[in-house]
């Protein structure tokens, strides 16, 4: 034990001290939140994936394959095929209209591509982000109690607390330049944990002549079907469910959308795609894997809380050398997005409400400073929402990707492919995402289909309905100019 204790005292030293050279980098407003469009395309995209995949792939995704079996592949295939698209088609899009408008944030988008409703997109995607966000680090802080809890028996409160502190010094040091190159090393310590584990499980399986056909058979008669043993109509819900996450990734997660607004030009975003599918695939058939090797190693209900299956797995299968490492990428997990998102926050509260639409007028180190003071704020009601819930990571994570992800892709995509959205649009979009994803995790309705893909489509409907009932003025001068002509 003592050996997993050095190595992870040297790991938290070794990000702290990454953190804090790069801080000396950040100079400007600019290069707080955004890096300055200076970053390299294969670092941009081992964070934006160290940042999408969180505490909830190697806790909580491991965990509800152990409790789902076959049947859990359909989130992976979801969450895979919408990295793709965002990678491939969105990446670019958002480099070029970042720099056409000279934005910072997705909220200063939204509101230079709408001047005319600009304040209110402004407030409304704000109060969104930092609503939704806010549990979502939450539950990043959560899963680091759970971790430690499991490795060193400590109490979750001090693992909370522990990793808060790592959090806020990371993000306050460097701003968006510390967390990319500390999310770059900890995204390949999360790949590692992810590619070595479930080979280390499968030669323990057949050294010890288990069978993973025959566990899955003895878990439950749901657990060896890839559509969970289900037919007709119900296997449609079952699909759209765990499908459904593929709709968060359409460039509506504002934490992954600032890595594509950082890319500097196209070889750049042609870089990065390349790098962030790879580590996809490999990652989220790691940690399939990783869950259907722990069905056939224990039994089911050997578990108070089955998220905690990962480090279980880790310090019965590995030498503590070996497992302290791989521990460490879990820690990795939780670190970079919640330090990705605490930006995120941080951004939106600084740039978007003071400096915006408040117009208070400060200078660039008072602008930085107000994002430093923003980071502790909004890392200390993350750590006490970890503190006082008791939700899963998997249900937290869930409703946090259907209300910030779900609601502000359909606003995105109109935005960069459809030419008669309005700002109108726009709010009606943000405020429908936001009412229907309460109302919906709120009743049994999330029970029957998830939050995550009703809220993009109710989303998408008002905005369409607004757009075509409220156009913007310059639309409907250039309109009337067009009929005019002919």
């Amino acid at each position: 034990m003592s050996i997993i204790i050095t190595e992870f005292i040297l790991y938290c030293v070794a990000i702290l001290g990454i953190g804090y050279f790069f801080s000396k980098k950040s100079k400007t407003h600019s290069d707080f939140l955004l890096g300055g469009k200076k970053l390299p395309g294969w670092a941009l995209a081992f964070s934006e994936r160290a940042t999408g995949e969180s505490a909830w792939l190697l806790l909580g995704y491991t965990g509800f394959v152990f409790m789902s079996g076959l049947s859990g592949i359909w989130v992976a295939a979801g969450i895979a095929s919408g990295i793709i698209f965002a990678w491939l088609f969105l990446a670019k899009k958002f480099m070029r209209e970042t720099d056409k408008y000279g934005v910072l944030t997705l909220p200063d988008y939204l509101a230079a591509r709408f001047s005319e409703r600009a304040n209110t997109i402004r407030w409304l995607s704000t109060l969104l982000i930092a609503g939704f966000l806010m549990f979502y680090v939450g539950a990043q802080m959560a899963g680091a109690g759970k971790m430690l809890f499991t490795t060193f028996d400590m109490s979750p409160v001090t693992g909370v607390v522990l990793s808060t502190v790592v959090i806020i010094a990371i993000a306050f040091a460097g701003g968006f330049i510390s967390v990319v190159w500390t999310d770059m090393i900890q995204s390949i310590m999360m790949l590692v944990t992810l590619v070595v584990l479930p080979i280390v499980a499968l030669i323990y399986i057949n050294t010890n002549d288990l069978s993973i056909s025959q566990s899955l058979a003895d878990a439950g008669s749901s657990f060896n079907s890839w559509f969970g043993g289900l037919t007709g109509f119900a296997i449609g819900v079952l699909f759209f469910n765990n499908f459904s996450w593929f709709f968060g990734f359409l460039g509506g997660q504002p934490q992954l959308s600032t890595r594509f607004m950082a890319l500097k030009n196209d070889k750049e975003a042609k870089q990065g795609s390349i790098v962030a599918i790879i580590w996809t695939i490999l990652a989220y058939s790691g940690a399939f894997m990783i869950g259907i090797c722990a069905i056939t190693m224990y039994s089911q209900g050997s578990f108070a809380d089955v998220e905690i299956i990962l480090p279980t797995m880790i310090l019965e299968l590995m030498p503590p050398w070996i497992a302290g490492i791989l521990l460490a990428g879990v820690l990795a997990a939780i670190i970079t997005t919640a330090d990705s998102q605490l930006m995120v926050v941080t951004s939106s509260v600084s740039e978007d409400i003071i400096n915006k639409s408040m117009g208070i007028n400060l200078t660039e180190k008072q602008l930085i400073w107000v994002s430093r003071i923003s980071v502790i704020f909004f890392g200390l009601i993350g750590m006490t929402i970890a503190l006082v819930s008791e939700s899963l990571l998997y249900l937290v994570v869930s409703w946090a990707w259907a209300g910030v992800g779900c609601t502000l892709s359909p606003a995105i995509l109109m935005a960069f492919f459809w030419k008669r959205y309005s700002g109108a649009g726009v709010i009606a979009t943000i405020l429908a995402g936001l009412i229907s994803t309460v109302i919906w995790i709120s009743t049994p309705l999330e029970s029957i289909i998830t939050s995550k893909f009703t809220t993009f489509f109710i989303a998408a409907f008002f905005g369409i309905i607004f757009s075509l009932l409220m156009p913007d003025k310059k639309q409907t001068i250039s309109n009337d100019k067009t009929e005019e002509a002919l």
